[in-house]
């Protein structure tokens, strides 16, 4: 927790200093263009209430705040494209008490070296983890522990070759590419949580993997972004493919006021997804889904 506390304040330090900070007085010298830096802070207010409603209706409230930062160098045949995602999102309904709906710690990095005009030799890397404790909820609002800071936390590497035609348009392939998956936390290792053996903390597999971006603006001031990843052990289970997908809609009011959709599916075939039927709780591999509609700030440097 303390290390989740220490990441999370960092954040928001980084944050407030990009925001505040006064222009510097202009130079002169040639600038270096090796290092392109850009990103979006974004704060997203989302609120439904009812009174004698006929259709019904539970009132309820959400915040998220995301920052999605990049930073990309480039230097002759060389290019080192790195990306950070960082959001957290609370909300509640009557009869509930505030739970989360975002949490998320995202880093991905790809070394490319240019093969041919839109053709890369590649190493990627991908880190994915989460802030705080996630629960599950059953009809009578008991809640029961399935993942924490650092369980799961999902490591990725591994060397490939990538189409790259721009930024708003890549996909990256790994055939002999790792995967270290960490499990820290000591209830959900004992019981063997996300494909670990139970007691480990650990869980390491062998494959390929594909990632893929493609973004395209619709119109003028709306755009629609793609994600997936997908990843397959060659050792356990081959066949069985970890997916993600995320699809997000910005649309851009004026400067500083967007609109955000966004909607992520998820199939994990280490990840055993409490299921209650008829009284009866078991554990399943499910499709996770996520979706995030609400109004904000953003505000991009």
């Amino acid at each position: 927790m303390k290390r989740t506390l220490l990441l999370f304040a960092l954040l928001i330090a980084a944050s407030s200093a990009f925001s505040q900070a006064t222009p510097a007085p202009k130079d002169t010298t040639k600038k270096d263009t090796l290092w392109k830096i850009h990103g979006q802070n974004t704060i997203l207010i989302n609120q439904s209430s009812f009174s004698n409603w006929a259709a019904g209706g539970a009132n309820s409230v959400a915040a998220n705040l995301v920052f999605d930062y990049d930073f990309d160098y480039k230097k002759g045949n060389w290019s080192w494209d790195n990306k950070v995602i960082l959001g957290y999102g609370l909300s509640k309904q009557n009869g509930t008490d505030w739970r989360k709906n975002d949490d998320r710690i995202i880093l991905n990095s790809l070394l490319g070296y240019k093969a041919a005009q839109y053709w890369l030799y590649t190493f990627y890397a991908n880190f994915q983890t989460q802030f705080t404790n996630g629960y599950s909820y059953d009809a009578n609002n008991n809640k029961t522990l399935i993942s924490a800071s650092f369980a799961p936390a999902y490591l990725t590497f591994g060397p490939g070759f990538a189409y790259k035609q721009s930024d708003n348009f890549r996909i990256n392939f790994s055939p002999v590419a790792a995967k270290i998956t960490l499990v820290e936390n000591d209830s959900l290792s004992n019981v063997g949580a996300f494909g670990v053996t139970p007691g480990s903390k650990s869980l390491f597999e062998f494959g390929s993997s594909i990632d893929a971006y493609y973004k395209v603006n619709i119109a003028k001031n709306i755009a629609f972004e793609n994600i997936l990843k997908l990843y397959e052990n060659y050792l356990k289970n081959p066949g069985n493919v970890y997916a993600d997908y995320a699809a997000n809609l910005y649309m851009k009011v004026n400067k500083y006021v967007t609109v955000n959709a966004g909607v992520e599916l998820i199939s994990d075939p280490n990840a055993q997804i409490p299921e209650t039927v008829n009284g009866v709780t078991s554990s399943h591999s499910l499709l996770q889904t996520k979706q995030i509609f609400g109004a904000g700030l953003t505000y991009k440097f």
